[in-house]
């Protein structure tokens, strides 16, 4: 499809016909990227106490904590210092507060998601419409900063069950209507991905867009099978959903030969940052308000690694506010290179995920398995690891909901992703201790992936 004809026409009909202001929210964006820093923290306090005055009106949990605050619901800008009399939440405080922090009325509807689990605590969590403008617009502004607009070819490695399961005809065409092509990141054996380096070539995109460890895997096969990719259209890949390390940076951006950009983010938060053309990663200031904050809760300075705590300026639908991310990032002591008034992020520590290897040799990103269990009933808090091809432990802690049936769940969605020849030992515990390094990794797999491949591993 004609990039302009998907630019002007069929992107903002379909963002029209459901309610969704996304072009006109991008609108807004562009402009205020070049406010002053002060007048984009003034855009700030205003979007915030406004979404304290909804959260009042319409979420008792928080209507609960924000009166006992003692904050004046009546100022028109509410700033950094007034909003940390409110305590911070976490995923399991919104797990808790159950259809108390939702507004289910909300102008456009509560629309359902789930984080992927990657912590071992999936959430299940309500997103309106402007939240969903926010994230589209906020990326298409990054895009434009790499001289990519709307309607650019993108290829996405991608494996997010909502995505996956959109396999219907009307999702095949919409796709195809809006120059976007789905791959899934969940199986990626020597076969598979020489089947998408041949759809990579025929689709020509403009940019990739991926999990940072597939993409890295997908550029190791390619160089070790001694391949190219020859793509004239691209400009740019995007990789997300975990760190990518300097090999991994220099291993993609020598087989793709163009930059790679960072995006941050997550389900539940929602878009956050994207690297800019200069390499700093430049935050979307107007939708997210992040303070970074020591062990006791206080704020560090620019320059120290802390805590990323969110505020979500656009999640009327269920408000995040001051939710602990468990990410630790550190905010850059140097403004934007290219005058924009936007916060930058010097570094963001995430969670990096493994891969796993099926007995026939498969290669997955371990959301496979993340999402097998973050969907089964009772699963409180879990971790996998896999010792060897065909032996897998799987630690549970249970809740309330556990019972035998989600036992059998766990064997079978798991023998369903690894094969029915694996042997799967669960163990129900209390709790489940941090790595020696004092992380937490929630899939865990001895198993080498073939020599070729390993430098695509950091």
């Amino acid at each position: 499809m004609l990039p302009a004809l998907v630019k002007n026409v069929l992107f903002p009909a379909h963002e029209r016909i459901i309610g969704r202001p996304t072009f006109a929210y991008l609108k807004e964006l562009e402009r205020s990227q070049w406010w002053s820093r002060a007048e984009i923290e003034a855009l700030q306090g205003r979007k915030l106490a406004a979404l304290l005055r909804d959260a009042v009106s319409h979420c008792p949990w928080h209507a609960e904590r924000i009166r006992a605050s003692g904050i004046d619901l009546d100022a028109e800008v509410i700033d950094r210092d007034t909003l940390r009399r409110l305590p911070t939440m976490t995923k399991a405080d919104a797990r808790s507060a159950g259809e108390s922090i939702i507004w289910r009325d909300i102008p456009g509807g509560a629309h359902q998601y789930n984080t992927g689990g990657s912590t071992g605590a999936p959430l299940i969590f309500h997103i309106g419409r402007q939240r969903q403008a926010s994230d589209a617009a906020g990326r298409m502004r990054a895009r434009r900063w790499w001289g990519l607009d709307v309607g650019s070819r993108e290829v996405f490695l991608w494996g997010a069950p909502v995505e996956l399961n959109r396999t219907d005809r009307v999702k095949t065409v919409r796709d195809r209507l809006f120059n976007q092509l789905l791959l899934n990141a969940f199986e990626m054996s020597p076969s598979v991905m020489d089947v998408y380096i041949e759809r990579i070539r025929a689709f020509r995109p403009s940019c990739i867009y991926s999990y940072a460890s597939s993409l890295a895997l997908l550029a190791a096969h390619v160089r070790a099978s001694g391949q190219r990719l020859e793509l004239p259209d691209l400009k740019l890949v995007c990789t997300t959903g975990e760190p990518l390390f300097p090999d991994q940076r220099a291993l993609i951006e020598e087989v793709f030969a163009v930059p790679v950009a960072v995006e941050y983010g997550s389900r539940d938060s929602g878009f956050i940052a994207h690297q800019s053309s200069t390499g700093q990663l430049l935050m979307l200031s107007e939708s997210t308000l992040v303070e970074v904050l020591d062990a006791q809760g206080q704020p560090v300075a620019d320059g120290e690694l802390g805590e990323a705590v969110i505020t979500g300026l656009c999640s009327q639908a269920q408000p995040f506010i001051r939710y602990r991310t468990g990410d630790m990032v550190r905010m850059s002591t140097e403004p934007c290179r290219e005058g924009r008034g936007l916060h930058v992020l010097a570094e963001v520590v995430g969670r990096q995920t493994d891969f796993v290897v099926a007995d026939d040799g498969r290669i997955m990103h371990a959301l496979a398995l993340i999402y097998v269990l973050r969907a089964i009933p009772g699963v409180s808090e879990f971790k996998l690891i896999q010792h060897a091809i065909n032996q897998l432990e799987v630690l549970v802690v249970p809740g309330h909901d556990w019972s035998e049936q989600a036992a059998e769940q766990v064997f079978s969605g798991l023998r369903a992703r690894l094969g029915e020849r694996v042997d799967v030992e669960l163990r129900c515990v209390d709790t489940i201790p941090p790595e020696a390094s004092g992380k937490y990794r929630y899939v865990v797999s001895h198993v080498s992936l073939p020599s070729q491949l390993e430098d695509a591993q950091a």
